[in-house]
């Protein structure tokens, strides 16, 4: 674990990962901040902010508690992002595993897809995935990992090309070690570090693609989200502003602690991207 000392000791690693804490705190701490519903009624309409202590943030325009929409659209966005990142993370890997590791025509094969997918951006194959397939959780989580994972793939290959000629894994291949041993023994371990490195980004990627589906109403009708938050002030941005500009804060500094952690990840594992 001598990555995550180094990590501790970069500045953006360290403020990167206090910033993830406390939303990560906020989500899990949600139904004791606010318990029962976050979109129920709770009070007074377009309550402004620290007029009540019954509501610290107001209300909006139905009268929900906008801190109940904010500490459990936390929730929402990180376990998006995380289950998002880690489906892409998963895919990816496997798929830059092995077209690096098999070559030949399996290598073409497999890149040529990756190249597919790389050619439409990732949030309009989400759009288009999560319009005609349907709205839930499970699909915005798939539809924003198949807008991903190419990257990972590609970074995967990248690195089993260069570690295959190594001398340790011909070592490997002269002792009669199996090809799949070799390959999740001696290759992936040394391979994953700079790809753990990418999955910050994704993470970031994968909370501002569910926040902008949710903006658009096509994100899970049934849940609190930071992007329905930003959607339903917008008709009255003038007069209650704080409806939009609370999440869009919350979702800026959760950007920014994504950002600062993968700086700090970076430089932690360092030497190329191989933790020692």
């Amino acid at each position: 674990m001598s990555w995550l000392r180094r990590l501790l000791h970069t500045p953006e690693g360290v403020a990167g990962l206090a910033i993830l804490l406390i939303l990560l705190s906020a989500g899990l701490l949600a139904p004791i901040v606010s318990p029962g519903d976050p979109l129920r009624i709770a009070g007074r309409a377009l309550l402004a902010p620290f007029t009540d202590p019954a509501f610290p943030l107001g209300t909006d325009r139905l009268g929900r508690d906008v801190l109940a929409g904010l500490v459990y659209g936390a929730r929402t966005s990180l376990a998006v992002g995380l289950a998002a990142a880690f489906s892409a993370m998963l895919l990816g890997v496997f798929v830059g595993m092995a077209a690096g590791f098999a070559g030949g025509l399996i290598d073409e094969a497999l890149m040529r897809v990756v190249d597919a997918f790389q050619i439409v951006p990732g949030f309009l194959l989400a759009l288009a995935f999560v319009s005609t397939i349907g709205v839930s959780t499970p699909v915005v989580v798939l539809a924003i990992a198949l807008g991903t994972w190419a990257d990972p793939a590609r970074l995967t290959r990248a690195q089993v090309l260069a570690i295959r000629e190594q001398d340790y894994v011909a070592s490997a291949r002269v002792i009669g070690m199996h090809p799949v041993e070799i390959a999740f023994r001696e290759i992936l371990p040394n391979a994953l570090p700079p790809v753990l490195a990418l999955s910050a980004t994704i993470v970031a990627g994968a909370v501002l693609t569910e926040a902008a589906l949710s903006f658009l109403g096509l994100g899970n009708p049934n849940i609190a989200t930071w992007g329905s938050m930003i959607a339903e002030g917008r008709s009255v941005l003038r007069s209650a502003a704080y409806l939009s500009v609370i999440p869009g804060a919350a979702l800026a500094v959760t950007l920014l602690g994504v950002h600062l952690f993968s700086e700090g990840l970076g430089k932690a594992l360092g030497d190329g991207g191989r933790a020692p």
